[in-house]
């Protein structure tokens, strides 16, 4: 079988919610990560054969293909078409196992597999928010009624709900949280993003500035602070402080085939190891990188210990921890840059940004083999196995 191959992978700092990337648009956000990859990277840009996006709240700015408007908007050339796509939150991790797919297959040779989101122009839960504001039902079916009575498929449920079958406690997540901001805070001082970061023009109160610094990290956390933040339910587990943080941000990973780096003179920093995309429980929900995980490993021949890094969406504390308790990873290998607790989760943009990150770590530790997972609204989970080259 063909193989495919990551030449780059970049994304924008993140932007909190109503902070430094809200006064740009989804679709210029998208644009800037656009450019950088045609800017760092000495191709024809007309080689581009597709450009696949990921993004989950498709409503207002977000709409009409935010991805082809991302590219009309860019550098790009006009020629180069585009498709958005939703698998919740892995949905730019699925963009980029869609590259690989159609580079693999032989019937594309250059693939932009992207993400874009802006959760404070387009708000989490604003495009079902507005059909049911206006009397025009929600997304269950009766059908899917029937098949889950009463259940809303909530993530902050099937987060309190994983804590409880895997032992977990409110410390845990604390600590844990915590944990996440020093490392993001080590990564900044240390210059580990430096490499991934396309800086945004913003403009502040001070004037105009160049966005390259994750918004959300807080460089004086302290275990004290986190624990005190109140708990979204009344004596449960999860609060702002042990979920990931709403963020603005776009990234971009480019996909090619053997036959690309030939003509283009392209040199690959990775090789696409293993695809894999699982479907489970979708009422707790956010369990499935586990499972996903085990299958990822049993078809790649391998098992935990050949992995060198990985990268687990931080969307709550608890899957993480859940994830290294069932697959026996190292807390020491996982998401050694801080992780979305810190860094912030711009949804559909978050499986490209962890990819770029995943990438930079590998490179600058020497290892070989890095595997990204998330969990995914329905119960769904990508894992995606990278092998790191040169």
């Amino acid at each position: 079988m063909a193989e495919a191959y990551i030449v780059d992978a970049v994304r924008t700092a993140g932007g909190r919610r109503g902070g430094r990337l809200a006064g740009v648009h989804p679709v210029d956000l998208g644009a800037a990560v656009f450019d950088a990859i045609g800017e760092r990277n000495d191709f024809d840009t007309k080689a581009i054969d597709d450009v696949i996006t990921g993004c989950v709240m498709q409503g207002g700015q977000q709409t009409m293909d935010v991805g082809r408007n991302a590219v009309l908007a860019s550098n790009l050339p006009d020629s180069i078409p585009a498709v958005t796509i939703d698998r919740q939150c892995g949905s730019s991790q699925q963009s980029i196992q869609f590259a690989a797919q159609a580079v693999m297959s032989g019937t594309q040779d250059v693939v932009l597999a992207s993400g874009i989101e802006s959760m404070t122009r387009v708000p989490m839960g604003s495009t079902a928010a507005l059909f049911m504001k206006e009397g025009l039902g929600n997304y269950k079916s009766e059908r899917l009624e029937e098949a889950y009575p009463g259940v809303m498929f909530s993530q902050f449920d099937g987060a309190e709900m994983i804590v409880e079958k895997y032992g977990q406690t409110k410390d845990d997540l604390n600590e844990y949280s915590l944990e996440s901001h020093k490392r993001a805070a080590k990564a900044v001082e240390s210059g580990a993003f430096d490499n991934e970061i396309v800086p945004v023009k913003v403009e502040t109160p001070e004037g105009e500035e160049m966005h390259k610094v994750d918004e959300g990290i807080r460089f004086d956390a302290s275990l004290e602070g986190i624990s005190g933040v109140k708990t979204v339910k009344e004596g449960g587990y999860i609060s702002a402080a042990n979920a990931s943080q709403i963020c603005d941000g776009a990234s971009a990973v480019l996909v090619v085939s053997e036959q690309a780096l030939k003509d283009h003179g392209l040199t690959p920093r990775a090789r696409i190891h293993n695809l894999t995309v699982t479907g489970g429980d979708p009422v707790i929900m956010l369990e499935e990188p586990l499972f996903a995980t085990d299958r990822a490993l049993e078809r790649a021949g391998m098992n935990i210990d050949d992995i060198d890094l990985y990268e687990v969406n931080e969307a709550f504390a608890p899957v993480p921890l859940a994830w290294m308790k069932h697959t026996g990873g190292s807390h020491d290998k996982l998401n050694v840059n801080g992780g979305a607790i810190a860094l912030g989760h711009p949804l559909g943009a978050s499986g490209t940004k962890l990819m770029a990150t995943l990438l930079n770590a590998l490179e600058a530790r020497g290892g070989k083999y890095g595997l990204q997972t998330m969990c995914e609204g329905g119960g769904q989970a990508n894992v995606t196995i990278i092998e790191r080259l040169g």
